[in-house]
């Protein structure tokens, strides 16, 4: 993992979904979110890297992070706006 570690207050794992279910999955987890609060969203789906960014600025959640964190598996961190 690059850059400095992020405290996530919920996780998702999402491994084995197909897209666009991981960006689906996120949006319903964001819903049991308070403002303010991170959620770490893991994926095996190489389309995350673009679709989570692409999520956030639609929904104007803050995507804090998205990376290749070891090979083909993907994570995101995502503040709720």
């Amino acid at each position: 993992m690059s850059g400095s570690a992020i405290t996530a207050d919920d996780e998702l794992d999402t491994f084995g979904m197909c897209c666009p279910m991981p960006i689906y999955a996120t949006a319903t987890k964001m819903k049991e979110l308070a403002p303010g609060q991170v959620l770490r969203v893991s994926s095996d789906d190489k389309g995350f890297l673009k679709d989570l960014p692409a999520w956030c600025q639609q929904t104007g959640n803050s995507c804090i992070r998205v990376e290749e964190e070891e090979p083909g598996e993907y994570v995101g961190y995502v503040k709720k706006s």
